[in-house]
């Protein structure tokens, strides 16, 4: 899409919709949620939630006790929209406003988690600069956790096009620095009753020795 202005249509999205007005709405992120209870993941572990834009994770991690959350989103809006929903919690959280496909991060991270921003990418430079960038910031025994829309979910999310994954392309597209943990499928259903099918792959860093 030429001349695609990404910022300003997520500035647009979120100035024009309430929090129960889009697709990705969930009041309690229970699969993102699963996967930190999985692996065990402490209180003190430095947390970055990709797109996080107004999601309600950053809710749920205060409340369990986590104690350095990071949330980056492209929208300064969304942004603000979570910050006022916190109130003083807010002022726990590091909040980064930036396209994740140019973040330059300066902290190492215990969990990177991302659920549907990663699919947003569908230039190869962008999708290589994002892996390259959570290579880099993603300790040694630190987990990725990613979740798209499927090859059975939507081709377009928001008015725009995304690119779809399958366990078996997520796995091959990591391949080269990161090692596949575990992968499953879901459905998400809307506000708007509709369902809508992702998969979500946890890995670990390919250890080189």
């Amino acid at each position: 899409m030429e001349n695609f202005d990404r910022k300003k249509h997520w500035e647009n999205i979120y100035q024009t919709k309430q929090p129960n007005e889009v697709s990705w709405y969930e009041p309690t992120p229970e699969t993102s949620l699963d996967f930190i209870n999985q692996f065990n993941v402490p209180t003190t572990a430095k947390i970055i939630d990709i797109g996080g834009g107004d999601s309600f994770l950053v809710d749920h991690l205060l409340r369990k006790g986590y104690q350095d959350i990071t949330v980056l989103d492209i929208s300064e809006t969304a942004i603000g929209k979570a910050k006022k929903r916190l109130g003083k919690q807010a002022e726990k959280v590091k909040w980064v406003v930036t396209d994740v496909a140019k973040f330059q991060s300066t902290e190492p991270y215990d969990f990177w988690h991302d659920r549907a921003a990663f699919h947003f990418l569908t230039d190869e430079q962008e999708i290589s600069s994002y892996l390259e960038t959570a290579q880099r910031s993603i300790k040694p025994t630190g987990i990725l956790v990613i979740g798209t829309f499927s090859e059975q979910g939507p081709t377009k999310c928001s008015g725009i096009e995304i690119k779809q994954y399958s366990e078996n392309s997520m796995i091959e597209r990591l391949k080269n620095i990161f090692d596949k943990i575990k992968c499953i499928t879901l459905d998400h259903k809307t506000p708007f009753g509709t369902i809508q099918n992702f998969v979500f792959c946890s890995f670990k860093k390919i250890q080189i020795t």
